[in-house]
């Protein structure tokens, strides 16, 4: 890898490597240069950089300014690095929570309401439900289902009770994020991954304020909606499921957002 040591850029001319740039963006281009052999595949999860010093006189940088460039790449959970005799910067495999963090910032930032997260999964997992059902595997069917039977078991454990909140809302969220990422589009299985965080929290927050209005029969008769959409992914009728899901969002839609919480802003979630 090239020195960032060099000739200046001429006047007007962006610098590029090889020339000397400004040190308050020096760490950024070493992040740049690692972040494009990590996205390439050059760089694979597990593999070790050179130590400091050898970086340090690679790039004719300083430990400083190594270390931001590092600090870069942990914060895009690129590399974790280990501090000591025995340590050193290792790549890592990059996570769908970062994206959802800085999405999940933008948001709030805006004053974005819950029900405006929840019409926009509306459009996406429906289209995606058509995906899967078009694309499926018999390991998809397999998993779907496995996830059904733990809910269909935390229904029927509490007997005349309704599920616990928390338990329920983290399978059911894992049933929904399986028909996103079994999809087969990686795109919609981000966009919709990004907002794992919200629903999750929103959900739960729902079934706990609202658990009093809830029976067991609106779980088993959601664990029987889930079951009739697996039944029209086995029979690959991408049409059926796209609407059948769609029917199931709206109506998941109407009872969990309640006049005192469609309007609030994803920020008063995790206030």
């Amino acid at each position: 890898m090239p020195s960032l040591a060099g000739r200046e850029a001429a006047p007007g001319v962006p610098p590029y490597v090889g020339h000397l740039v400004r040190a308050p963006k020096t760490a950024e281009l070493i992040a740049t240069l690692y972040r494009r052999q990590i996205v390439r595949g050059e760089l694979q999860p597990g593999d070790t950089l050179p130590s400091e010093q050898q970086l340090m006189a690679q790039f004719g940088v300083s430990r400083p300014t190594l270390r931001e460039a590092f600090r870069i790449l942990e914060a895009e959970n690129l590399i974790s690095v280990k501090r000591g005799s025995r340590g050193g910067a290792r790549v890592t495999q990059p996570s769908l929570s970062v994206a959802a963090r800085y999405v999940g910032l933008l948001l709030q930032v805006q004053g974005t309401t819950i029900a405006d997260v929840y019409e926009a999964r509306m459009v996406l997992e429906p289209a995606c439900a058509r995906l899967l059902a078009r694309r499926r595997t018999a390991a998809d069917l397999t998993d779907l289902t496995g996830c059904i039977e733990e809910l269909r078991g935390v229904v029927e454990a509490g007997q005349d009770r309704v599920p616990e909140p928390a338990r329920w809302s983290s399978l059911a969220f894992r049933f929904h994020e399986l028909i996103m990422e079994r999809s087969g589009s990686k795109t919609l299985a981000v966009q919709g991954g990004v907002l794992q965080d919200i629903v999750a929290t929103h959900l739960t927050l729902a079934l706990s304020r609202g658990g009093e209005d809830e029976t067991l029969d609106d779980f088993r008769r959601s664990v029987r909606s889930y079951e009739k959409l697996v039944a029209l992914v086995d029979k690959r009728d991408g049409a059926g499921a796209e609407k059948h899901w769609r029917a199931h969002m709206e109506a998941a839609g109407r009872r969990l957002l309640r006049e005192d919480l469609q309007h609030r802003s994803v920020v008063d979630l995790f206030a």
